[in-house]
């Protein structure tokens, strides 16, 4: 048998190259037939700093709005004050009589100093409500940053030049220190001085001025974004078209801002949980008996010498939670902007 003549041989490796090449291209069209949202979804999965931080903050949630079932299923609430209705619980000094802030099978966290009251429901109502006032003020903040930021960027001149002095004026203010001193007299409008402040009144008036200060850094960031878009081929089309501002704002400018949308959505509201915890914790906010994250530390603060446990539950939880939260969007951004991987 003859050897394989070289024109032979090269039809060979033409044939081998003609086979590996539709694969190639078959992947590369497989990868450019996601959408953009799929993408990201792919590149998420594969951070694994963010699906744990997701599942933590998934968790958080759950347990928040499953606190009451829970504490029915456990059998205790978090205002009855255990301690001072069954003798033995607290002792003389006013401190849990059992070990470590008095832990045992019926008291999973132990009970508080004084009041005796169950630490593990006033806990999981604590990080019910501390979560869902953040969240509220959080999708609001969005909702009011978002529409006025869209705005000034798209309607310019004098609309702009007004919306950007008062973003101005805004983000010159100490907002904590403008917190702490401006809610006692929103509340002493509506409540006289003898009278005890009612807990919707303050959870509005903490919602309402935390909206009304924190809107403006998210206005600024998408004005300057819509800036960038207005000139863009798409939406000259669109104004060509006849499309009304409100048509080219939902349409063409909206569905490009999603990505800074949702990565400041995703930093704002672990910051608004530490901002509406710290002004608890500075007795101008949620106030106790009322669960709460800044309550229960700024309860447990007067007794961490003789009672650290009490201290750990909220303030670990607390770090664990904000910190998950802060990690995934970290991760989100990522994953919505590969050139910022890190």
């Amino acid at each position: 048998m003859t050897p394989p003549t070289p024109s032979a041989a090269a039809s060979l490796e033409v044939t081998d190259e003609t086979v590996e090449k539709p694969s190639v291209s078959d992947s590369s069209k497989g990868s450019e037939s996601r959408s953009p949202g799929q993408l990201a979804w792919l590149r998420f999965k594969r951070d694994r700093t963010g699906v744990i931080s997701a599942i933590i903050v998934i968790l958080f949630f759950v347990i928040s709005l499953a606190a009451p079932l829970i504490a029915k299923l456990y059998g205790k609430d978090p205002y009855t004050t255990y301690g001072i209705n069954t003798p033995g619980l607290l002792g003389d000094n006013g401190l849990p009589a059992g070990p470590n802030g008095g832990i045992d099978a019926d008291y999973w966290f132990g009970i508080d100093p004084q009041l005796g009251r169950d630490v593990f429901t006033f806990l999981l109502y604590a990080i019910r409500n501390s979560l869902l006032i953040s969240t509220g003020i959080t999708i609001l903040t969005m909702v009011v940053g978002v529409a006025i930021g869209v705005s000034a960027g798209y309607l310019g001149g004098k609309t702009d030049w007004f919306l950007g002095r008062v973003i101005d004026i805004l983000l010159a203010f100490p907002q904590q220190l403008f917190f702490v001193a401006f809610v006692p007299v929103v509340i002493s409008i509506f409540v006289a001085p003898n009278e005890d402040t009612p807990v919707w009144l303050t959870v509005v008036c903490l919602i309402s001025l935390l909206v009304v200060f924190g809107w403006a850094s998210i206005a600024r960031l998408l004005r300057g974004q819509v800036l960038a878009l207005r000139e863009r081929e798409f939406v000259e089309a669109a104004k060509v078209t006849g499309a009304s501002p409100a048509r080219i704002i939902f349409k063409e400018l909206l569905p490009n801002l999603w990505t800074p949308i949702l990565i400041q959505g995703t930093l704002l509201l672990p910051a608004m949980v530490t901002t509406e915890a710290g002004l608890a914790y500075l007795g101008v906010g949620i106030q106790d008996p009322t669960p709460d994250w800044g309550v229960m530390i700024g309860y447990a603060a007067n007794f961490y010498q003789d009672d650290i446990t009490f201290l750990c539950f909220p303030g670990i939880t607390m770090v664990v939670f904000v910190l998950a939260f802060n990690l995934l969007g970290d991760s989100v951004r990522d994953a919505l902007d590969p050139k910022t991987k890190r």
